[in-house]
C-alpha cells in the first residue's frame, strides 16, 4: 500500500507579526497536488493541523477543505490531534468528518478501540492504524486509568504510560497478513528538532524513547517535530516535518512529505517529496552598505545590523529589504557587560541583591523584602 505522511501544518501561524494564510493555502494545495500525482491508499497527518488551540473561522475553513480535497483523491484520510490544537474542538468536527469520509480523532477518549482504526486498499491490503493524538502529561495517567491500568502502574513517568497506551492499543498487531501502523505526535529520544516546536512540550519529560514502538508495527508517522528524518528505532519510524518552515530556527529545514511504500512483507520504503510554495525564511547579516547588495526577493527575512544602535535604523533596514520580519543589532556589536555586572554585584549582600531585583520589577508590595529578609536569616542560622 501507499501512504502519503505529513503533519504540522500549523495553519494560523504569525510570524514576527505577518500572517502567513496566503502561503499556507498555497503549500496545502501543493500538497493536495502531490496526493492527486502520487495516488495514495492513505493519508495521514500526525498532528498540529492549527497554529493555535482557538483557531479563526478562516484557518478551520482552509483545514476542512484541506482535508476534504485529500479526501477527494481516493485515500482514506485520518488525522490526529498534536499540542497546538484543541483535541475538544476538533472532537467535536466528528460529525462532519464522518459525513465527509474522515478520520478525525482530537484526543483519547473513553473507547479504546476509537484510536484503532481498520481499512483495506483498493488492492485487497488490510491495514490497522493506531491514532494516538497528542497528551498532556497531566491527561497521561488519565488515559492510562480508563485502559483499567493498575494503581502502581499508573504512577510511573510519561514514558512509562506512553509504553503501556501503545503496547494495549496495538495488542492485535500479531494478525497475520495486516499491514500494522501508528500515528502520533510526540517527541522520541534522539531525534532533532526543527527549530520552532513549543519548547515545554519536547523536555521536562516529554521525550520519550522509540522503544515505545511495537517491533511488529510496519510504519510509524510521527508528528511534532519539524525536520523530516529517520528515527532509530525497533521499526520503521519517521517524523515527515512541516511542509513550510514555521520559524527562523527552521531555515535550514528541507519542506517535504513522505511517501510511504509498504506491504505485509514489504518493508517501508520512504522517499520525501519537496513542498517549495512557501516562502523561505533567511537571516543575512552586515553593515547597511552590505545589505543594499542582498537580493532575496521571495524570502522572508531575519536581519542581523552590523552598526551601531540609533534611532531609526531599522527603518533604514526595512527600506533597503523590505521582506524583512525582525530586524536586530548583531550580538558581536553590542558590548560585553558581564565583566561589568559581576564587578557591580561583587561586595553587595543578598538583600541588596534581592532590593536591586525587586526595583527592577517594580515590585513595591509591602512585606516582600521583609519576608526575605526573615527566610534569608533563617537559611543563615541554620548553616
Amino acid at each position: 500500500m501507499r501512504i502519503l505522511h505529513t503533519s504540522d501544518w500549523h495553519v494560523g501561524k504569525v510570524l514576527k507579526g505577518r500572517n502567513r494564510f496566503e502561503e499556507h493555502t498555497k503549500v496545502l494545495a501543493q500538497v493536495i497536488e502531490i496526493a492527486r500525482a502520487e495516488k495514495p491508499d492513505l493519508v495521514i497527518v500526525a498532528g498540529d493541523l492549527y497554529d493555535s488551540a482557538a483557531p479563526t473561522a478562516e484557518s478551520t475553513r482552509l483545514v476542512t477543505r484541506a482535508l476534504s480535497a485529500l479526501r477527494n483523491t481516493g485515500a482514506r484520510v485520518v488525522a490526529i490531534g498534536g499540542n497546538h490544537d484543541n483535541g475538544n474542538a476538533l472532537d467535536a468536527l466528528r460529525p462532519w468528518a464522518d459525513a465527509a469520509g474522515i478520520e478525525l480523532r482530537g484526543s483519547v477518549r473513553d473507547s479504546l478501540g476509537d484510536l484503532l482504526i481498520e481499512g483495506t486498499t483498493a488492492s485487497g491490503e488490510r491495514w490497522k492504524l493506531v491514532a494516538l493524538p497528542f497528551l498532556s502529561q497531566r491527561f497521561a495517567v488519565r488515559a492510562a486509568e480508563m485502559y483499567e491500568l493498575t494503581e502502581a502502574e499508573a504512577n510511573q513517568t510519561y514514558a512509562d504510560l506512553m509504553a503501556r497506551l501503545i503496547a494495549k492499543l496495538s495488542s492485535s498487531f500479531d494478525e497475520p497478513g495486516v499491514v500494522n501502523l501508528v500515528t502520533a505526535h510526540l517527541t522520541l529520544v534522539g531525534a532533532s528538532t526543527g527549530g520552532g516546536e513549543r519548547e515545554a512540550h519536547t523536555i521536562m519529560g516529554y521525550a520519550v524513547p522509540s522503544t515505545v514502538f511495537p517491533p511488529n508495527a510496519h510504519y510509524v508517522a510521527l508528528g511534532h517535530l519539524h525536520r523530516a528524518q529517520r528515527v532509530i528505532s525497533p521499526c520503521p519510524t519517521r517524523y515527515s516535518g512541516s511542509p513550510l518552515a514555521v520559524d527562523f530556527g527552521e531555515e535550514e529545514n528541507v519542506s517535504s512529505v513522505a511517501i510511504v511504500e509498504v506491504g505485509v512483507d514489504k518493508a517501508a520504503q520512504v522517499r520525501d517529496v519537496p513542498v517549495t510554495e512557501a516562502l523561505t525564511l533567511r537571516t543575512v547579516k552586515g553593515t547597511l552598505e552590505q545589505l543594499a547588495t542582498v537580493n532575496l526577493p521571495d524570502a522572508w527575512l531575519r536581519v542581523l545590523v552590523r552598526e551601531a544602535p540609533r534611532p531609526g535604523l531599522r527603518e533604514d533596514v526595512q527600506e533597503l529589504l523590505p521582506n524583512a520580519l525582525e530586524v536586530r543589532i548583531d550580538p558581536d556589536m553590542l558590548p560585553d557587560r558581564t565583566g561589568a555586572r559581576a564587578a557591580e554585584r561583587a561586595g553587595r549582600s543578598p538583600r541588596e541583591l534581592f532590593g536591586d531585583y525587586l526595583d527592577s520589577r517594580g515590585n513595591a508590595e509591602e512585606g516582600v523584602r521583609e519576608l526575605f529578609d526573615e527566610l534569608y536569616d533563617e537559611v543563615s542560622s541554620n548553616q
